[in-house]
């Protein structure tokens, strides 16, 4: 089976459950955000490999996958969503990130003042991904107010994240670079 499924060649392309939209509906800018979130995170991840840190970020990589799955789900399919099990966001993953922040935090991290990117290339790649973030939040946000979205938890999931994603760029560039292992 090929890739190419020329059923986007019209502009349009499918929400979950074979409901058809176009390209450029807010839900799916959303996803497309939240996808570009995915891989910027994955390019930093890739900075930090065989650290436990990694393994936190793919996690969070799955989280992102199952928000992509709520926001390409229309209000009258969500009965479908939750029948199929599918993952949605809760306030368990969100607490997730509050526990890591504060693990960060714990580790006596010092800032002061406004932080500029590229510290590191490692650190730069974090800040690149957190902007990711906030813009992936405005679209979401975008989408919540406009359309019927059952589940504020992903503005918050996604505020959250910018600020672990803040951290991670000036822990990765503080001294001892094992706090993250």
């Amino acid at each position: 089976m090929s890739i190419t499924t020329k059923t986007g060649d019209d502009g349009k392309t499918s929400l979950l459950f074979s409901r058809r939209t176009d390209k450029d509906n807010l839900r799916i800018a959303s996803c497309g955000d939240v996808d570009e979130l995915s891989a910027a995170i994955g390019l930093a991840k890739a900075h930090l490999q065989k650290t436990d840190f990694a393994k936190k970020l793919t996690t969070i990589q799955q989280t992102l996958i199952a928000l992509m799955g709520e926001l390409a789900t229309l209000p009258e399919d969500a009965s479908q969503y939750t029948k199929g099990q599918f993952h949605k966001l809760t306030d368990a993953d969100t607490a997730k990130l509050d526990e890591w922040i504060s693990e960060l935090e714990g580790t006596g991290l010092a800032f002061k003042g406004w932080a500029l990117p590229g510290g590191s290339v490692s650190s730069a790649y974090f800040d690149f991904a957190r902007t990711v973030c906030r813009r992936a939040e405005r679209s979401v946000v975008t989408v919540t107010k406009t359309e019927s979205t059952p589940n504020s938890q992903s503005v918050v999931y996604l505020n959250r994240l910018s600020d672990l994603l803040w951290l991670i760029a000036r822990a990765v560039d503080e001294p001892p670079g094992e706090q993250l292992a």
